[in-house]
């Protein structure tokens, strides 16, 4: 039931306290914020709820694509915005999503692509594979679900897309570290999608390791960005070499992947 929520925001956490206070005050425009928290344990709950959002918390982990249907599911807009913690709505986005919501902008359009800008370490990255970045976010609820990936789920459509004006601000990598840290959680959980589709090995990881870092530092002008350009096509090539060597691991080790 509607209850009079034009816009819902729904965001998935777990502790996320370093950033989720930018977050949440980039969407207070929001008729409601709903959380979907995993475990947090650095007070990113209680901040949430602070600045008055509606938290939600849930005791296992099926993977992102699940996790974020989950917290659709708990949305009672007629539209909703998923963003996530580390993603920052920028003023122009903010009145593209009022105008879009308020039935102002794209007629029979029920979804919407967003253009993202992704940070390293405080500065915008403008080349690599992390130019022309765009994300399909903002929907008609019913209209629009996200796949069941482990990681890098998508939204899937039913109908009409537009592209708003504006940039979400994509707060990707604060430290070298956490970027590492990123890069192995994400080849594990990417290892168990290629496995599932019978692909992996050391030569498949050699070469679709090395085709990421040419493809990122060379063809898409990651050098221009400087050390951050090499930074993200190394650890990009590396995550591609993981993802393929862990896929071709028994299916025993599954759990340890995972």
């Amino acid at each position: 039931m509607n209850l009079g929520v034009n816009l819902s925001v729904v965001i998935i956490t777990k502790n996320e306290a370093h950033c989720i206070t930018q977050c949440l005050a980039s969407v207070d425009f929001a008729d409601e914020i709903v959380i979907l928290d995993s475990g947090s344990t650095d007070g990113t709950i209680e901040i949430a709820k602070s600045m008055g959002a509606r938290v939600f918390s849930s005791s296992d982990w099926p993977g992102f694509g699940l996790q974020k249907n989950r917290a659709l599911g708990l949305a009672r807009g007629k539209w909703v915005l998923s963003i996530d913690a580390d993603e920052i709505v920028q003023p122009q986005l903010k009145s593209a999503i009022l105008q879009a919501v308020g039935g102002g902008a794209g007629g029979d359009t029920v979804c919407y692509w967003i253009k993202r800008r992704s940070l390293y370490c405080g500065k915008v990255i403008r080349f690599g594979d992390w130019r022309n970045d765009r994300v399909l976010r903002l929907f008609l609820r019913g209209a629009a679900c996200f796949s069941d990936d482990l990681v890098h789920e998508r939204v899937i459509c039913q109908g009409a897309c537009q592209t708003l004006p504006g940039f979400l601000w994509h707060e990707s990598v604060i430290s070298t570290a956490e970027f590492e840290e990123k890069v192995l959680r994400y080849a594990r959980l990417g290892a168990v999608k290629l496995r599932a589709r019978g692909k992996g090995g050391a030569l498949s990881a050699v070469l679709h390791g090395g085709w990421s870092f040419f493809r990122g530092y060379f063809l898409r002008g990651g050098f221009i960005d400087g050390w951050r350009g090499l930074v993200i096509a190394f650890q990009n090539a590396r995550g591609t070499f993981l993802r393929y060597l862990w896929a071709a691991r028994p299916a025993d080790d599954t759990a340890e992947i995972a």
